[in-house]
């Protein structure tokens, strides 16, 4: 017997369609879905944040030095005249040097954030790793597994598919 469920659909459909019940459900923190995909979904999100709480505090922090263009008081880029060699003039974007402090992670923590990524999909405006690791991981530290449960729900109504809600505890 096969270790997980074919819900109908190839593998490369089927795989995609689970990365974006995971990412969405990770975004919102419960989904609406049948019930076996729930149950499927239910395993690789349990999985996620428990590699998730396993590295949440697997970090160091670090002065960086960073270079970027400096602006004015309506944001926009400040540029200054320069005379090339050959005595063309043109404009320069002036510069300035800060130094900040940010997360390095370690080699175990990298780690499972690149597992992890193979399991989502990436959000456009939404940092969904740092959502993983700073919100959701901390919450359910003192947890060791069953990070979410599965309500079932009244069969939808064109075809009486079982339905059920999938979210975090």
């Amino acid at each position: 017997m096969a270790g997980t469920r074919k819900l109908g659909k190839p593998t490369d459909q089927r795989l995609a369609m689970l990365k974006c019940l995971t990412t969405d459900f990770l975004l919102n923190g419960k989904i609406v879905t049948t019930e076996a995909r729930a149950k499927e979904v239910k395993a690789i999100v349990d999985s996620v944040i428990a590699l998730a709480v396993k590295e949440k505090d697997n970090f160091e922090e670090v002065e960086v030095k960073i270079v970027k263009a400096k602006l004015d008081s309506k944001g926009r880029k400040v540029t200054e005249k320069v005379t090339s060699k050959n005595g063309k003039e043109y404009l320069k974007v002036v510069k300035e040097t800060t130094m900040e402090k940010r997360q390095k992670d370690l080699p175990s923590r990298l780690n499972a954030r690149r597992k992890i990524m193979t399991k989502v999909n990436k959000v456009k405006d939404i940092d969904l790793m740092n959502k993983l690791f700073n919100e959701i991981a901390p919450k359910y530290a003192d947890r060791v597994g069953g990070y979410t449960r599965i309500l079932k729900m009244e069969p939808r109504r064109g075809d009486n598919a079982d339905v059920a809600l999938l979210q975090l505890i």
